[in-house]
């Protein structure tokens, strides 16, 4: 049964004090995943499909039910391998808002028997509701941050959590150590792939901050970029990358679209087992003779 957890967003209260744990400490930089190319190559931008039929690009309808088995098997398989390992350790997405990340977020919480959450949602239920969020996004800036905070502080003090994370997980140091309290997971995805996606409706960012309202593709990539320039160095600083760019290269897939969160989900948790690897060779060389 999957563990409880709540979160009270009002009256936000102060986390105990705490030491960083054993399961959090940080991996080397060289072992960190490197992200992929900040645009995808213009033929594998194609119409999104819904998420139901991605998998029925190049595929027969039998063969599309047999490669959707075999991932979820493996992703149960490679959950297993590795919650011992966990022990109960958060997990934290980054980057861009997109609805690869959240439903990757979900999928991961049931592979683990975690419980989810959405920073960004709890935000705007702690400020009472979307408008009143970006009222005071507009009208008290500093408000508005030590909200994301006091969610991150929150959040940071439980385990046993997939969280996916908004932009301001990323732009301060606080809140970036908040994050150290678990393992953080940069979703990379191609920012013409979102532009798609936005334009589409597919995607709406919780709170937005200045993207135009536009049907113009070059506009709304033009806002992400700028975007994504601003918040690059906080997502390089997760423990671990999972590309749509390179799931869809080793799958052989011609476009974004045949990628399934699954595909993800399942490159996360192989992504997961690495660090865990690394950090018991890492214990265990610490450990006197």
């Amino acid at each position: 049964m999957r563990a409880a957890a709540s979160l009270a967003v009002s009256p936000l209260f102060p986390p105990p004090n705490r030491v960083l744990p054993s399961s959090a400490a940080r991996i080397p930089s060289s072992t960190v995943a490197k992200p992929s190319v900040l645009l995808a190559p213009a033929a594998a931008i194609r119409e999104p499909r819904s998420r139901s039929s991605t998998r029925a690009y190049g595929f027969s309808g039998a063969n599309v039910s047999a490669a959707a088995q075999e991932t979820s098997l493996a992703i149960k398989k490679k959950a297993a391998e590795i919650l011992d390992d966990l022990k109960g350790t958060s997990i934290f997405l980054v980057g861009m808002n997109c609805t690869m990340k959240t439903d990757l977020g979900k999928i991961l919480a049931d592979a683990l028997r975690y419980c989810y959450f959405d920073s960004d949602s709890l935000v705007e239920q702690a400020a009472g509701g979307v408008s009143a969020a970006k009222s005071l996004r507009k009208e008290d800036e500093k408000g508005f941050r030590d909200s994301e905070t006091e969610v991150l502080k929150q959040l940071s003090s439980m385990g046993r959590l997939v969280v996916c994370a908004g932009d301001g997980s990323v732009q301060t140091s606080t809140n970036l150590a908040y994050l150290r309290y678990g393992v953080s997971i940069w979703v990379d995805v191609p920012l013409d792939y979102l532009a798609n996606e936005m334009l589409t409706g597919e995607v709406s960012l919780p709170i937005p901050r200045n993207a135009p309202e536009s049907d113009s593709f070059s506009e709304v990539l033009e806002s992400l970029v700028q975007q994504y320039n601003e918040l690059k160095q906080g997502f390089g600083t997760a423990d671990t990358t999972v590309s749509l760019q390179k799931v869809a290269s080793q799958l052989g897939c011609e476009d974004f679209t045949s990628v399934t969160p699954e595909d993800m989900g399942l490159e996360a948790l192989k992504g997961i087992g690495r660090l865990m690897s690394v950090k018991k060779m890492m214990e265990a060389a610490s450990k006197p003779f």
